[in-house]
Formats: structure tokens, sequence, C-alpha cells
């Protein structure tokens, strides 16, 4: 029996069928074996042209902050610096530093240096990084891709988004990153950071972009940008980039419980950032719009509760004292589906967009009231530097307590009690059993101001209001605790 190979060869006068049959099938193996090779890897991006292009831009951003004086009854170190030189490197870091028990250092306390990152958006000199890299520092260098060091002046900074303007004494003819647009971002894209993580110089990671508009509870004026491109201490302020060498970002924190990387990285969108920027430059300082309302997340029952198909906009649980808010007509118990045209998804999509806009325009609101839609003008005010100050009047009510079968009892409003809260009406919890009031998350000493979007002013007016409640259905409790304005769901 023959070993040869045997080879059929398709006669080109066979069916049409046929043929196009084996040639699909021939395109197909060698498809397979094309994306079997090592070329298939070109669907990867490859960064090297990008990090050469933009890495003489990105800087190292290194600050000292003088000792201040020690006013804890510092009993000096028990040591001299030749003693401590003996220790281990831990233990002279220990000692010399800001935690040491006595003070830091032996007789006094010693420079404090930190570093981070930044980069160059004109050639003449001004650079963007983070408020936290040069809060309190009393000398800046900016040390560039060649090495070279130069001393920067702090132009202004910005608490709120955490961002900082810094100016290259005798800058010139520096050079300087592209702009890019994060509202073009999307979730899936490449994007890569460029830094300084723990003192390396220029380290290229790179990641995607995982989720957008997050919200965190400490700046909630931020749409930050959530990637998953390694960012460590030493990153923060430094850029992130898009695949067309665009800065659409700046590096600014982490969610970490170990200290380190874990994933999860945060990057102030750049259109953000260069507002702020620009505002810092023309007049020194930043301005915001403000509404004047606290609010807070649509969850499920809260949805029901109001009357919408599902969860979406942001509650209005509390509208500030000569607000624009309070002046366009917004009431607490409202629910704000869209803002200039632009729907609200989220409680925390509203802050940046009333941020943004400038002061003294008018913005549209499309809010849920009483189960209709309506619309609203507001003319955007000035968020104020300081906390705003809320509504106050005093309160009272001549009923006495009142138990109910939502497994609460009520009592009159003391006036004072309502004047130090600042609300202006309501009733105070003073027990509360097992029951829907208990699974609702009520407290004792809550205020109750508001059930199932109707105005509680008395125990009266609880008593007649729980009596209409129906059973088995989601229902708004409104209450305030602690001075703070807060939306409950509570089925009776």
């Amino acid at each position: 029996m023959s070993s040869r190979a045997h080879v059929v060869e398709l006669p080109w006068n066979a069916q049409p069928q046929t043929r196009t049959m084996a040639m699909m099938l021939v395109l197909s193996f060698l498809l397979l074996v094309a994306w079997s090779q090592p070329g298939s890897a070109r669907s990867l991006p490859d960064f090297t042209e990008l990090v050469e292009e933009n890495a003489g831009a990105v800087v190292n951003i290194s600050t000292t902050t003088a000792p201040r004086a020690n006013t804890s009854g510092n009993r000096g170190m028990p040591f001299d610096e030749r003693q401590l030189e003996q220790l281990p490197e831990f233990f002279q870091d220990f000692f010399r530093g800001p935690q040491s028990p006595f003070g830091g250092g032996p007789g006094q306390s010693q420079p404090r240096r930190s570093m981070g990152s930044g980069f160059i958006v004109s050639s003449d000199g001004y650079v963007l990084t983070n408020n936290h890299v040069v809060e309190g520092a009393d000398e800046i260098i900016v040390r560039l891709n060649d090495r070279r060091e130069l001393p920067a002046t702090l132009v202004g900074t910005d608490p709120r988004s955490d961002m900082a303007v810094l100016k290259i004494e005798n800058g010139e003819d520096l050079p300087v990153v592209q702009i890019g647009k994060s509202e073009d971002l999307k979730v899936g894209e490449w994007v890569f950071a460029i830094g300084s993580p723990f003192g390396f110089d220029y380290t290229v990671t790179a990641g995607i972009v995982s989720a957008l508009g997050r919200s965190l509870p400490s700046e909630n004026y931020v749409p930050f940008i959530q990637t998953d491109v390694a960012i460590n201490p030493g990153n923060s302020g430094g850029p992130l980039f898009n695949l067309d060498g665009e800065v659409v970002g700046i590096n600014s924190q982490i969610y970490t419980r170990s200290g380190g990387f874990m994933g999860v990285s945060f990057a102030i969108p750049i259109d953000d950032a260069m507002n702020v920027f620009r505002q810092i430059r023309d007049k020194g300082s930043v301005s915001r719009g403000w509404l004047g309302v606290l609010i807070q997340e649509v969850n499920r029952d809260l949805a029901e509760s109001f009357g919408l198909s599902r969860p979406r906009g942001a509650l209005i649980a509390e509208v500030m004292a000569d607000s624009p808010a309070q002046a366009a007509g917004l009431q607490a118990g409202d629910i704000v589906l869209s803002y200039d045209g632009e729907e609200v998804e989220l409680s925390s999509d509203l802050p940046p967009m009333v941020g943004r806009t400038p002061v003294g325009e008018t913005a549209n609101l499309t809010v849920l009231r009483g189960g209709k839609e309506m619309e609203l003008q507001v003319e955007i005010g000035r968020l104020p530097e300081q906390g705003s100050q809320q509504a106050s009047a005093p309160a009272g009510d001549s009923s006495g307590p009142a138990s109910a079968p939502l497994g609460m009892t009520v009592e009159p409003l003391p006036s004072k009690l309502a004047e130090s809260l600042g609300v202006e009406s309501g009733v105070l919890v003073n027990n509360v059993a097992r029951g829907p009031a208990a699974e609702a998350g009520i407290r004792p000493r809550d205020v109750i101001t508001e059930i199932n979007r109707q105005n509680v002013s008395s125990v009266d007016e609880f008593r007649e209001v729980v009596r209409g409640l129906p059973e088995g259905k989601a229902v708004s409790v409104r209450i305030v605790r602690e001075g703070r304005a807060l939306y409950l769901v509570m089925k009776p």
C-alpha cells in the first residue's frame, strides 16, 4: 500500500455550488492560520511612539515643607545625630519624621519632602498637578525629562477638584502636551499614564477606561474617570493619555486597602481640569454654579413610592434658604430628571452639571412632582466658599404624643430643637418598636416632616396622614436627622 499522500483535485467543471464551498473552506483555513500567527497581536496598541512624543512634557514635582513650630512640649531626642545614624534606616526615618514621639529629629523637626507628577500645558511654563501634591509646600521644584530642575511658583489651587496650577520660573520654549476631550471617552478605550510612582521617574503604565462619571464623597463636583491603569503614590497629578497622544485626564486617586494599586484608579476629566486652569490663570480663583439643594439617590423603593417606572434622577431632600433653587420654586420631594436637556440618571450626575454652568446663566430643569413632570427655570448662583445657611424657624405643636400601627411613637417638635435643626415644622420620633418604621430605618430623635409627599407639621396631621396610607404600598418618608434631610421608604 502506497504511503504517498493522495491529492484529490476538484475539477473546475464541477457544479458551481461545489466550487464555491471549496473556495470558502480554503479561505477559512487561511484566515485561521493568519490569526494563529504572532501577527495577530497587532490588534493590541503599541505605546512606543506615543510615549516618545509626550514624555518631554511630563514633569516630576518635588516639594519641601519647612518644619513648623513644635508646641507639644518636645523633650528632645534621647540620643544625638551620631547615635541616630548608627540605627537601621527604618528607625532613622521614624525618629526624624513627623510621627516621632520626640517631635522629629535630634533637637528640632526636619523639613518634610514629598513627590508627585504633573504636565506642562503652555510653552511659557504653566503646569497642572494635584492640590494634594503641593499643599502647604514652601518650595516647589519641577524636574524635566532632560534632568533640568527648575523652581516653580504656586499660581493657585482648587481644593474642591484637587487641582493646582504651577508656573515654572523663567519658562520659555518648553514642550507641551496636546489637550484632548474627555467627553469623547468611551468605556473600554485604551489609555496610558506617565508619572513617577514611588519616585521612579517617567514610568509608563496602561489600561482601559473602566467607567465614566464616578462620584467620590470628597469631591462630588468632579465626574471622575475610572481606569485600571496602575497608579501609585507619586503618580498623582500626572497625565492620562488616549491613543491619539492627547491628555484626557489627571491621575488623582486610587481605591486601595493596602496603600498601593488594586486595579481601581480615578482621574479628573481634562475638560473640567482645563476649565479650572483657565479660571485660576485668568482671575486667580474658581467659581462654580450653585443650585442650593441637598440631594440623594433614587433607589428602587423610592422610585416606586414616587411613581417612577425605574430608579433615575436626583431626589431633592432639602432646599436651602435664599438659594437659586428656592427662588425658582423647587421643593423637597422633587426629582430632577434632566438638566438643560441632559438626562440625570444618578444623583451624582447633577452636581457636576450645575458646577459647570456659568454663574448667572439660566438652566432648564425637568422635575417630577406629585407624579407629574414639569419644567422649571433656575438662574444659577455661585457656589459659596463656606457652608450655606439652611432654613431655620421655630415650630411647635400643642398636641400630645401619638402612637400608630407603623411601630413608632411621635410627639410635638420642641421649638428650640426645630430651630437648632433648621426645620420649620414636623413631629419628633421618641420611640421605635418592631414594624414598618423600624424596617424603613427610622430612629428615635428623627424629625418627620413629610409622609407620602404630604406635609406633617403636627401630631394631628401625622395621625391623619397615617390613616390614609395605602396598605402594602411603598411610601416615602422625609426626615431630618442631625440637621440633614433624608428620604426613607416605608411599607405600612
